[in-house]
């Protein structure tokens, strides 16, 4: 029996189940990797964005950038302290979690959920949990033994859904919100080792003097670079001409072009993490003959990307591909329908609620796969309310990350993983506030 159970170890999960159990709640985080963080390790989505200077509930995301900053997984790079080691962030993790009691099970989902009325009760996964023992058996003098497992469901006063897809919702026949031509396309990246970055960072700055797009800085004796290219025709990109000269010698395919974005990482000097390729063709992210397709396809994308670098960038003479992600990156699947219904005119009016759990003002970003259709509205601070995080059917379940209870563009603003960290913290402390009654 726990105060609170988790489902899904990334971004918001971890943040959720640390804040609780730092507070003494009995916590457990059920996740189906065989690592925590979702999208910063598995999916190598890094660095955090920026996301504001009047963020709430940032204890997590401080603790997080602390832990990693001690095993020399996090730098400080424009002002943003969120360019995150992916791989140490796994080991951080690990260390917050054991620091805040947390009880973790990995490599395992949810399988079934019991209800009663309107709560959740307990929930089953997907593997047995307690030990098996063997019962000795007479039969006539000739002893043999049965092993029996013990495992039962697992129990909680409160449940947290932080999949990404809404699993414990789905299972439990919650009502969602999504609309069949409501997508984005979804990303794969990797990360290129072997790289002079000091010979790349030099050769950026004399390409592009644009410092909306590319910045070059020095940190403790590393280079740092992050820099951008679209096949959008919105505004002028520097890199352009190299892009259309590989099209045109078939290096790389026009649609692999479409998005193409680089960061350097901390604790890896000689590294650079594309978030790219982004896949033109439509697929739903629910459905695996979809996905496999996308992940078959990416990968060979990746291959012609890596080849496009060292033909054209100084510096990526040695370059290989060292890491590609285990998960593709998905921007947006399943939402669910909760208590308040979060909409793209609460952002514009930046309208205030009584019990919010994130501030930000991070752009609405909706990623289109055809030319000169994505969109990136900037805004100023807007507030999510905890209602949006509360399932509508179940009374004692919460959902954070992308599944929130919002339309289709405030999500968009939404899903990023600043805001994540902020919306398990903040569920967690209403948790927490619950529990003292």
């Amino acid at each position: 029996m726990y105060d609170v159970i988790i489902a899904g170890g990334g971004t918001s999960g971890c943040a959720a189940a640390y804040i609780a159990g730092k507070a003494g709640l009995k916590v457990l985080l059920i996740e189906k990797n065989i690592h925590l963080g979702g999208a910063i390790t598995s999916g190598l989505v890094i660095p955090v964005m920026k996301s504001g200077t009047n963020q709430i509930n940032t204890d997590f995301y401080k603790a997080l950038t602390n832990e990693l900053a001690m095993i020399g997984g996090q730098v400080t790079y424009q002002d943003n302290r969120g360019w995150f080691n992916p791989e140490l962030a796994k080991i951080a993790l690990d260390r917050l979690m054991e620091k805040a009691s947390v009880d973790v099970i990995l490599g395992a989902s949810i399988e079934s959920v019991q209800r009663a009325g309107r709560d959740i009760i307990s929930l089953s996964i997907n593997t047995k949990i307690l030990s098996e023992y063997s019962e000795q058996i007479d039969t006539n003098n000739n002893y043999s033994y049965s092993n029996k497992v013990l495992s039962e469901p697992i129990a909680a006063r409160y449940f947290v859904d932080a999949t990404g897809n809404c699993e414990i919702g789905k299972i439990s026949d919650c009502e969602f919100l999504n609309e069949e031509h409501e997508n984005q396309p979804v990303s794969l990246r990797f990360i290129m080792g072997g790289i002079n970055l000091e010979v790349f960072g030099k050769w950026l700055l004399e390409v592009d003097k644009n410092r909306e797009v590319t910045t070059v800085e020095k940190i403790n004796g590393n280079t740092h670079l992050s820099t951008a290219y679209t096949w959008d025709t919105d505004k002028e990109w520097a890199l352009a001409p190299f892009f259309d000269d590989a099209v045109n010698k078939n290096i790389i395919k026009d649609y692999d072009r479409n998005y193409f974005q680089v960061f350097t990482v901390a604790g890896m000097p000689d590294s650079v993490a594309f978030n790219c390729p982004r896949l033109v063709d439509s697929i739903n992210p629910l459905n695996i003959l979809d996905t496999s397709m996308a992940l078959k396809y990416a990968r060979s994308s990746i291959l012609r990307l890596s080849n496009f670098c060292k033909t054209y960038f100084p510096g990526f003479e040695n370059a290989y591909i060292s890491n590609i992600a285990d998960m593709l990156g998905v921007r947006v699947s399943r939402r669910i329908k909760g208590k308040y219904i979060y909409t793209i005119d609460d952002i514009k009016s930046h309208k205030t609620f009584d019990n919010p759990v994130v501030i930000s003002d991070y752009p609405v970003d909706v990623h289109s796969a055809r030319k000169g259709e994505s969109i990136l509205n900037k805004t100023s601070d807007y507030q999510l309310p905890i209602e949006a995080l509360m399932s509508a059917d179940i009374d004692n379940l919460f959902v954070t990350g992308r599944c929130i209870s919002a339309d289709f563009q405030a999500q968009a603003a939404l899903r990023v993983q600043a805001s994540c960290f902020s919306m398990g913290e903040g569920v967690a402390k209403y948790i927490i506030n619950l529990m003292s009654y």
